[in-house]
């Protein structure tokens, strides 16, 4: 089978398009022809290996996991002893990250716990968008950000994967909702259902008089002062994603924040979840929110994908079609 390998750490020249074995399903596992997977800021970490923390998981000096790609969606080819979630021919889709990766690739094998059943209303494409980017906000609102009906959400880095999906998700639960976004994505972000949208092209937020219950830093760029002065009284920022100084930052002055005052100050990693998978799924079924794809680009096309997504100005996903 053909299969997109990285051998070391680098730029998108590292990643090579190669013939590897196809995998055979051990016990509890299922080999996936896969159709599509997607682009994810963690694709990046796991090309350049930046942050360094990060190669403590990944291999310290040459990628641990040489497949990458951690979203799929396809069709289940073959079942390994003790599967009981699915049965041939299945379309499925789920999140590698916590499997040893492995979706940019024609197959794939997976325990059965990584995937759910695809929503009959999406494309493979359009599935292949959601796992890591929608579980990623679910988790963020939801579990850490603790959100209620009624709150008041900032999405600073909105029109993103991530963004997009947070932005959805934070409305399905009830909060009232802003976006912060360039002025090409205004639109984007009032046809998902955005209540506000700041384009940080014309609005200087620093400056902003508004409060916020909850803001995740999706793709922030604002010191934390910034985001704690725009804060309610008990407040949450959250760091999603951006620059790893800021990530260092939010963990180096979360626990002092919060001893001295009532707003706080957290960040969140994502961690694969097939309830929190299926639950996105039930939204995506009912509509209360949809995948936004920028660009799609075939397998061959791997080092143009990963040179659009590095540029930061994505709209919603980067889709690879396998």
């Amino acid at each position: 089978m053909q299969a997109v390998v990285c051998t070391k750490y680098g730029s998108s020249d590292v990643l090579l398009l190669k013939e590897v074995d196809k995998p055979v399903p051990k016990d509890k596992e299922v080999l996936v022809k896969i159709h599509a997977s997607s682009v994810n800021y963690g694709n990046l970490v796991l090309l350049k290996g930046e942050p360094y923390l990060a190669r403590l998981a990944f291999g310290l000096f040459k990628p641990k996991y040489p497949i990458p790609g951690g979203d799929i969606a396809g069709e289940v080819e073959s079942i390994g002893k003790g599967v009981n979630q699915f049965q041939l021919g299945d379309e499925v889709f789920g999140d590698l990250s916590a499997y040893g990766w492995g979706g940019f690739a024609e197959y794939v094998c997976v325990p059965e716990d990584a995937l759910a059943l695809k929503p009959k209303n999406l494309s493979f494409e359009e599935a292949a968008a959601v796992p890591m980017a929608g579980v990623t906000a679910l988790q963020a609102l939801r579990n850490k950000g603790k959100i209620q009906p009624g709150q008041k959400v900032l999405i600073y880095g909105a029109s993103g994967g991530v963004g997009t999906f947070a932005v959805q998700i934070a409305k399905s639960l009830g909060a009232k909702v802003t976006g912060l976004c360039s002025t090409r994505n205004v639109n984007i972000l009032l046809s998902i259902g955005a209540d506000h949208v700041i384009d940080y092209q014309k609005e200087n937020f620093s400056q902003t008089q508004e409060k916020y219950d909850l803001i995740l830093g999706v793709n922030g760029g604002q010191p934390l002062s910034v985001y704690k002065r725009a804060l309610n009284p008990n407040g949450l920022f959250l760091h999603v994603g951006g620059s790893g100084e800021q990530l260092f930052q939010t963990m180096i002055q979360a626990p002092w924040t919060s001893i001295i005052g009532s707003k706080k100050i957290g960040n969140i990693l994502q961690r694969a979840n097939q309830k929190d998978l299926i639950y996105v799924k039930e939204l995506l079924e009912t509509g209360s929110i949809i995948p936004v794809i920028d660009r799609t680009y075939k397998l061959s096309e791997i080092a143009d994908a990963f040179n659009y997504f590095s540029e930061g100005h994505a709209q919603g996903k980067v889709v690879i079609t396998v």
